[in-house]
């Protein structure tokens, strides 16, 4: 049991932390409108360590100038709380908030073991809720069985290179060479550095990324489901950091850290449960190709390249693949639309990326970093031509560094774009 004296001090603190934050002026992002503040549905935020869920919850409660509790879990003076300890503080709320307190904000809440049922019991009682959580196990575990779809869920991500534009006050629409220059240099900042919104006025981001690994390795998965070998989950993490965007070997993996497949790919899941990583299927309809033919990915591209011997390659072509998949992450994850990789063949050329509308594909997305050398050009077309013609989609985008222009190949319309005029765009399919 925790010393009721103990949490009243923390939540207090809390308390006025948050006035402290309504002083700041935080950037807009677009999941605001994702939140349904009179609905009776619990406002589910999850998404990495530090991509801005608490602060994106704080914003939106204060725009909307409402009166809310906060308590925030991840503080090491509540690590020891249990769930007899959540109806003290619900008393300490009351004491500090007032009895008539209708808001309350749960900020990683994942963190104490049967925090569904007070959940649940605070929804029974008619309070809006707002939570938050570093672990997709929040969403697909407890939520799904506990909550029986009284919560509305909100992925968040790190900033979209739009958001770093916003939040370092670039200039998007100018078309003067100034500006557009300005824009370039912008895009290679966030290629190196992503878009953790608190790593952005932080001179040694090393240091700030090896220890969110770190918390995320040790918080969000060890103590989470039990983990002894922790440097085997260590080294798994790093390699797949290194390796994005290519098929993961899991045999190849288990051998090397002497390994089952089965835990291999328990890790792995664990990995992406903390979105850590991405990982994307095979567009197939046998099963087994959808469970091992399948690619990984970095959940921002700051953590590439800001790490301790970080030993990934300079392939450009590879970042901006990262880049592109967790920006349609943010367009479509939350409309319910699934996204694959996809190969006519074992030996032909894949297509990036397919958007699918339940399993019917509506968008196929090519990526290359330089189509100005004709080999490469002919490579990256005749795959949208060949998928196209198999898959019966006929919306074809390429994107690399290049002007937007459309081209027609055997009677089909490619689309292709400047890969950073797409990313500061409004969403279309």
């Amino acid at each position: 049991m925790t010393n009721e004296k103990i949490i009243l001090q923390v939540l207090t603190e809390q308390k006025e932390e948050v006035e402290i934050l309504k002083k700041r002026k935080l950037i807009s992002r677009k999941e605001e409108s994702l939140f349904e503040f009179d609905s009776s549905l619990a406002q589910v935020v999850i998404g990495v360590r530090r991509s801005g869920k608490s602060t994106l919850c704080h914003k939106i409660l204060n725009d909307k100038k409402i009166r809310y509790a906060y308590v925030n879990f991840d503080d090491d003076r509540l690590a020891n709380i249990q769930t007899e300890d959540l109806n003290t503080i619900l008393s300490c709320i009351y004491q500090i908030y007032g009895t008539d307190i209708s808001y309350i904000f749960l900020d990683e809440i994942q963190n104490v073991e049967g925090w569904y049922l007070f959940v649940n019991r605070l929804l029974r009682m008619n309070m809006h809720l707002f939570v938050t959580g570093s672990n997709a196990k929040l969403l697909s575990g407890e939520l799904a069985t506990h909550l029986t779809g009284r919560y509305n869920e909100i992925r968040l991500y790190p900033f979209s290179f739009k958001e770093y534009c916003q939040y370092h006050k670039i200039d998007t629409q100018g078309i003067t060479t100034k500006s557009i220059t300005t824009i370039k240099i912008a895009f290679n900042d966030y290629i190196t550095n992503g878009g953790f919104p608190e790593i952005q006025n932080i001179n040694n981001k090393r240091i700030y990324i090896d220890s969110l690994i770190e918390a995320i390795l040790r918080k969000d998965i060890q103590k989470r489901f039990q983990i002894r070998n922790i440097e085997a989950l260590r080294k798994i993490a790093h390699h797949l950091i290194n390796n994005n965007c290519q098929e993961i070997n899991y045999s190849s993996l288990s051998q090397l850290m002497n390994l089952t497949d089965k835990t291999v790919m328990k890790y792995i899941s664990y990995l992406e449960q903390a979105f850590l990583i991405k990982i994307i299927n095979k567009y197939t309809f046998k099963s087994r190709e959808r469970i091992f033919n399948t690619k990984s990915y970095t959940i921002d591209p700051g953590l590439q390249s800001n790490r301790e011997n970080s030993l990934t390659t300079e392939n450009i072509g590879w970042k901006l693949e990262n880049i592109v998949y967790i920006e349609l992450l943010r367009r479509y994850a939350n409309r319910y639309f699934d996204i694959y990789y996809y190969k006519t063949s074992s030996n032909s050329k894949e297509v990036d990326f397919v958007v699918c509308d339940k399993s019917v594909p509506v968008l196929l997305i090519q990526v290359a970093y330089d189509i100005d050398n004709h080999k490469t050009f002919k490579r990256e077309t005749s795959a949208l031509i060949a998928s196209s013609d198999k898959l019966k989609c006929n919306n074809l985008l390429l994107l690399s560094y290049t002007e937007s222009n459309n081209i027609i190949i055997n009677e089909k319309t490619i689309k292709i774009k400047s890969i950073i005029e797409w990313l500061l765009e409004s969403p279309e399919l």
